[in-house]
């Protein structure tokens, strides 16, 4: 049984005497995110609503990577060349998300042990080092898309060149520094805060849109083209990408342990049970502001002159002139900024995470974190200065696509190990639930593999 007052900050570490957890090769060691663990206090005797408060945060975090700039492309390509009927594809999506971010809170819950850390004790070091570079390609091409879209904004709102604009995100590390500094608290209020403001933009843009809602619900239903029609299959694949995010995975179940419950079965159990509460009301919200994205480009384009828009420049400067309405482009904007900042904090972390759980480098935050900027940063601003404004959409979507193809080497850890009564214990998914999350892994993986086929054979694009 492991009692928080068992850790040491100053070194970081667990006394040398502490159990390993079965199952794993070695013993937990230094917990995820040092700086922030146990730091947020939960009323242990207070009623159930005051405890949902308590662990209402790492939900949302994460959710922010299920409304990032990438999501914008994809959903703007699906909704106006084919309508509402990707919307099934979104909901599905979400709804895999769903179950597996809560496996991800579940793991690192009951075992003190973010997935990156897992996976470093359980597989040999090259194939842990080979997962290692896999997710940082995949935290990449997140990023690209997440500073690319906001450096976008930032040029449709105030004229900023894209290469300034790329450079400018980098104020994120800062931002992260600062905020931490104050409380992780802080740092979830501002990023609840910013998705108010991109859902309340995008509600807006909606009620301005007048979709039309027997077609609406009607997309929200599966159908076969889906996988039959190559065109519509790669954009399918890449909002799949886009939704379930490899490195949310392995962001929360770190960030989950920032929650001072007592880490014994009990507490425990209260835990995985508000914080699963947490992460499916954030994740659901996500849904409406993807959805909302695909909605509008439906409503707007679909079926128009303008059928071929997929970039998010062309919509922003389509918008107001289609919809009639002054604030229509502004919003979109705004909300778009708001959405490249927030994934480009939650990224940051994830990175750091990432790169801690897999090597057990241990570096000074600032330090720490600039480095997991720059291999973002750096990359973005040769995008930016060799395409510009020419093929950067194109990147948006291909990015998404390279996420999808990561996500198996995420989920398939993540599905084992939750699986696992050694690892797990008493919190080992029941027979359903690994039946169901294997259901997915398999979805996941064929999908992929078809892509990777459809690619090659040149049958995409």
């Amino acid at each position: 049984m492991l009692h928080l007052s068992r850790y040491n900050p100053d070194t970081m570490d667990f006394p040398a005497d502490h159990p390993p957890h079965h199952g794993w090769r070695r013993p937990p060691g230094n917990p995820s995110l040092p700086e922030a663990y146990a730091s947020v206090r939960v009323p242990h005797s207070a009623g159930f609503w005051r405890k949902l408060v308590a662990f209402t945060g790492p939900g949302l975090m994460v959710a922010v990577g299920y409304m990032d700039p990438g999501n914008w492309a994809t959903d703007l390509a699906g909704g106006a060349r084919f309508g509402y009927t990707l919307l099934s594809v979104v909901l599905l999506s979400n709804l895999m998300a769903i179950l597996l971010q809560h496996l991800a809170l579940k793991l690192g819950i009951a075992t003190g042990r973010d997935l990156a850390q897992a996976c470093r004790d359980h597989y040999s070091r090259p194939t842990a080092f080979g997962l290692w570079v896999l997710c940082e390609v995949a935290i990449a091409a997140c990023d690209l898309a997440e500073v690319i879209g906001s450096a976008i904004a930032l040029n449709l709102l105030f004229g900023l060149p894209l290469v300034w604009g790329v450079a400018l995100t980098a104020a994120d590390v800062m931002v992260i520094l600062f905020l931490q500094n104050k409380g992780f608290r802080l740092l979830e209020a501002m990023v609840a805060g910013l998705i108010l403001l991109i859902g309340s933009c995008f509600l807006y843009n909606i009620i301005a849109s007048e979709p039309h809602l027997p077609d609406v619900l009607r997309g929200l239903v599966p159908r076969p083209e889906v996988v039959t029609n190559p065109s519509m299959l790669f954009i399918a694949i890449g909002i799949l990408g886009a939704t379930v995010m490899p490195h949310n995975l392995y962001l929360h179940s770190s960030i989950v342990q920032t929650r001072a419950f007592d880490r014994d079965d009990a507490g425990k159990a209260m835990a995985i049970k508000y914080a699963t509460i947490d992460s499916t009301v954030s994740l659901l919200a996500a849904f409406f502001i993807n959805a909302a994205i695909l909605i509008l480009s439906a409503a707007a384009f679909h079926g128009t002159a303008h059928e071929g828009v997929e970039g998010i420049e062309d919509a922003y400067q389509l918008l107001t002139p289609v919809l009639g309405v002054s604030m229509a482009s502004t919003l979109f904007a705004v909300a778009l900024l708001a959405s490249g900042q927030n994934s480009t904090l939650t990224g940051t972390l994830a990175g750091q995470i990432v790169m801690e759980g897999f090597l057990n480098i241990r570096l000074r935050p600032w330090l720490r974190r600039l480095i997991t900027r720059l291999i973002a940063i750096i990359p973005a601003v040769i995008v930016a200065a060799i395409y510009g404004e020419k093929g950067v959409n194109e990147l948006l979507i291909l990015s998404q696509v390279i996420l999808s193809m990561q996500l198996s080497f995420a989920v398939v850890p993540l599905v084992l190990f939750t699986g696992d009564r050694a690892k797990m214990g008493r919190f080992a998914n029941p027979a359903w639930v690994a039946l169901t999350a294997w259901t997915v892994t398999v979805v996941i993986v064929g999908l992929n593999g078809y892509l990777l086929w459809q690619t090659f054979a040149g049958g995409l694009g």
